[in-house]
């Protein structure tokens, strides 16, 4: 095992990390505010597993005390608002944030026809909700029961009522991505097309090395390594800001470096000669830039920014894909789609599903099967013109 690498036990709670087991826990503070906590140094997966157990039931006998004086008459809607301003809010990161808050304004609470207490809710009545979200987006269902799950979870914990009704309710299918695949030539075009813009470097890393739009975003020159034409993904960029009073409207928001996306979107990736040759490029561009503008310059260190070091809007990348399909009537690629088109790629070249997995950053490989389990038997060919660049069998590893 590399140094630095992160390995999650077969438990699901317990990982090891450099040299010794690890395990997260949550400490409930004075104000109800929940703490995430990690906890290091055990030599065995069990004996992090048991720790682990230990402070969750630390952390739900916490929880009671300080609900014990709650509100049982709450009308459901009630603690529906309560619970994502209060509870979920205080855990969840700014992006997880934003659509909870969609979910819960815009989808759930509009469709609740009559209100009851939350003691006096049921699966049926949940039922009833979930399903007309569903046929509100094609997600929405999964989403709403998720969420519903989450919240009458706590619930219990906090004492208001005795189960979780909603652990029965039907069962919502994630949706698939649907995803498309350019060809050999369209892809080719395409690059042409991109090389006469300023978004070539970042095309290339969504579609050669698959990163997502806020970690291409947060990318700096000291994340590259030239020597082992490697780069370290160790941030993203992400929106944050002030959510309007029982709304999903995000105020005064602002663009924010935060933490990858999970624990298993910290890695190291082999890049391939042309996205270091174009690296070098950008860096030449921003340094002219530098020059010119002196003061007014902010740095950042971004590889990705606008002219003034300023980081990119989330809206940018996308914006600029769409315009160069457009021209080139192709069908509509996303930065998201770069990334599915990559894993795709390798997929074709038989890199196997734990390499591609890790590359993108997912969870687990689960994730991972199910997002391409139908592209599997693809048969186009499309890599010609990559110059071998995804010799990653032993490029990918996870760091910290």
């Amino acid at each position: 095992m590399s140094k630095g690498e992160i390995r999650k036990g077969k438990s699901g709670v317990a990982f090891f990390e450099y040299t010794s087991w690890c395990h997260r826990y949550k400490v409930l503070e004075k104000n109800g505010k929940v703490k995430y906590l990690k906890l290091k140094g055990f030599k065995t997966e069990e004996d992090a597993v048991q720790s682990y157990r230990k402070y969750e039931k630390e952390f739900e006998e916490a929880q009671r005390e300080f609900y014990i004086t709650v509100d049982k008459e709450i009308m459901f809607k009630d603690y529906l608002i309560y619970w994502f301003e209060h509870i979920y809010s205080e855990r969840a990161s700014s992006n997880t944030i934003i659509v909870g808050s969609y979910i819960i304004y815009d989808l759930i609470i509009p469709n609740i026809e009559y209100d009851l207490k939350i003691g006096m809710v049921t699966t049926d009545y949940l039922d009833e909700i979930i399903e007309k979200v569903s046929k509100m987006t094609e997600s929405g269902g999964y989403s709403s029961r998720n969420i519903i799950i989450m919240t009458m979870k706590d619930a219990v914990t906090g004492g208001y009522i005795n189960y979780n009704p909603a652990l029965n309710t039907k069962l919502y299918r994630r949706p698939k991505p649907k995803i498309r695949v350019l060809s050999e030539n369209q892809i080719k075009r395409l690059l042409e097309e991109a090389k006469k813009t300023n978004w070539y470097l970042e095309i290339l890393l969504g579609l050669f090395v698959g990163l997502r739009k806020g970690e291409i975003l947060g990318l700096k020159s000291i994340d590259f390594n030239q020597e082992n034409k490697t780069v370290r993904i160790e941030r993203q960029i992400v929106r944050e800001g002030e959510l309007k009073e029982k709304s999903s409207q995000l105020l005064n928001y602002r663009l924010v470096e935060k933490n990858p996306k999970t624990e298993n979107s910290i890695r190291c990736l082999k890049v391939p000669d042309l996205i270091m040759e174009e690296l070098e490029k950008r860096k030449i561009v921003i340094n002219n830039n530098k020059i010119s503008l002196g003061n007014e310059y902010e740095e950042h260190d971004y590889i990705s920014c606008q002219v003034d070091g300023k980081c990119h809007c989330l809206n940018a990348m996308n914006s600029v894909l769409t315009k160069l399909c457009s021209k080139l009537s192709l069908p509509h690629i996303s930065v998201h789609g770069l990334r599915h088109m990559c894993a795709t790629i390798l997929l074709e070249e038989g890199v196997t599903l734990p390499k591609i997995s890790a590359m993108l950053g997912h969870t687990s490989i689960h994730t991972t099967f199910e997002y391409y389990c139908e592209v599997m038997d693809e048969k186009e060919k499309i890599l010609s013109f990559m110059n071998d660049l995804f010799a990653i069998e032993d490029g990918v590893e996870y760091v910290k």
